[in-house]
């Protein structure tokens, strides 16, 4: 072949592939979903799709909207449920339209319900997801959860009176009232009855109907009085952290069960006990179905200056058959054994399929030179706390190994608080998941833990704190 028919041989070829490229240009980025995800702390919209989205956004007032242009898209039916997807519980979101605002150009508008401080960024393809483009609208002043711990304590110590209160009243009402004849009647609306302690767990948004209900709008703190300074300072603050949430569900158990779902329902049960507790406050890093970064949980426990911090997990393994609960401290020589090293990689990991903002973590830098700095103090008293918790969780089921281990669970970092990562069972034996799925095992798992953390607080009295309110 000569030079001159290989060139146009070329030309050919490369004509044909522009023709082929041609449909594939024209058709634009394909919407896989769309999804919402409302918290007090901050809600988050996702859109996924199977090319990278270009998008602006743009805040209006009076009224508060925020207006978003993704270009190169075509409306259809997958964005149009974005509308549907609105809760009114939404702290943030009132509502959603959707339309198409130019031929290439899909504009989305959200009536929001007060002003807020909007995040965008991409995701990569990971794990399960394809391209994501995501929305965090974060309230413009945040809530000061120290405050708002022990203005918490203080309402339901008045809701504790005030059913005292009520009770007694009823008990005067029924002397002074004569008895009445025939057969009981059941209560309106009562329950069936049922096993006790059988918790259903179905799907994400069950457990994050029992937290707070998410429909008052925050409303700025009124300053700490004097009284409010004293009780703060001799409070017992826990943290407690149930892993993954939102667009990371963590494990997945042969059946289907989430690992979000199971420890957020585990963090809610161990947050009732803790707080029945005199003197003490459970923190929780995420009391609903969304997502919070790993530096992001480290930092909220020292915002409120946890006197310890507790991590739940029920992990996976590549093998069905592994089982047994685990408790884990952070290590700053390597982790105790492979499969802690395995585990701690998978946990770090979460950010990623989760979806961090990289800007906003870039901007991080004194934060992560902090994280670096654990003590040898901080893991002496972590495996202190790990020893109580693994102590007691073992009377109730399997253990995976018979003493605390050791790895570099990025959770774990706070260099100022004994912080541990409890893995209540392997989520990918089936027989632990049947037990996770279980209430009254549930019920046991959250006694143990709580029996493990008063344990430990009776040997180790925490100190006063000059906390800053």
């Amino acid at each position: 072949m000569t030079s001159r028919a290989r060139r146009r041989a070329l030309q050919r070829m490369g004509s044909l592939v522009l023709m082929l490229g041609l449909p594939l240009r024209s058709r634009g980025a394909g919407i896989v979903a769309v999804r919402l995800w409302p918290a007090q702390d901050y809600t988050r919209v996702t859109i996924e799709s199977d090319h990278l989205l270009a998008a602006t956004h743009l805040l209006t007032h009076a009224p508060e909207r925020l207006v978003v242009d993704i270009d190169g898209l075509e409306l259809g039916s997958a964005l149009r449920e974005l509308v549907g997807k609105v809760r009114p519980g939404d702290p943030y979101i009132a509502g959603v339209r959707v339309g198409q605002f130019q031929p290439k150009v899909v504009r989305l508008v959200f009536d929001l319900k007060q002003a807020v401080r909007p995040q965008q960024f991409t995701l990569a393809p990971v794990a399960a997801y394809q391209h994501r483009l995501v929305f965090d609208l974060f309230p413009v002043q945040e809530v000061d959860p120290l405050l708002a711990l022990i203005r918490e304590k203080e309402a339901a110590e008045q809701r504790a009176a005030q059913a005292v209160q009520d009770a007694l009243g009823e008990l005067i009402a029924r002397i002074d009232k004569p008895p009445s004849v025939g057969p009981p009647q059941a209560a309106a609306g009562a329950a069936p009855p049922g096993r006790p302690g059988t918790l259903p767990l179905p799907a994400a948004a069950a457990p994050a109907a029992s937290a707070a209900p998410a429909t008052a709008l925050p409303q700025p703190a009124a300053p700490p009085t004097a009284i409010e300074r004293q009780r703060v300072e001799r409070l017992v603050i826990v943290a407690l952290d149930p892993g993954h949430g939102g667009e990371d569900p963590g494990a997945i158990g042969p059946t289907g069960l989430r690992e979000k779902d199971v420890v957020l329902a585990l963090g809610l049960a161990l947050r009732e006990r803790l707080n029945a507790l005199p003197g003490m406050r459970v923190m929780m890093t995420r009391d609903a179905d969304f997502f919070v970064p790993l530096q992001e949980r480290v930092r909220k426990a020292r915002r409120v200056q946890a006197d310890l911090f507790v991590s739940l997990h029920a992990d996976a393994f590549f093998r069905p058959e592994a089982r047994g609960a685990s408790v884990f401290v952070l290590s700053n020589k390597g982790a105790s054994s492979s499969a802690a090293r395995w585990m701690a990689a998978r946990e770090n990991a979460a950010d990623a399929v989760g979806g961090v903002n990289v800007a906003k973590v870039n901007d991080a830098q004194v934060l992560r030179a902090m994280l670096d700095m654990s003590t040898t103090a901080q893991i002496k008293d972590s495996l202190s706390l790990g020893g109580e918790v693994l102590t007691n969780i073992g009377r109730v089921g399997r253990l995976h190994r018979g003493q605390v281990e050791q790895a570099g669970f990025a959770v774990l970092k706070a260099p100022d608080v004994p912080s541990i990562l409890v893995e209540t069972a392997f989520i990918s034996n089936p027989e632990e998941e049947d037990k996770l799925r279980d209430g009254a095992y549930r019920e046991r798992l959250v006694e143990a833990l709580a029996r493990g953390i008063r344990r430990y607080f009776a040997r180790n009295p925490p100190l006063a704190r000059q906390r800053q309110l």
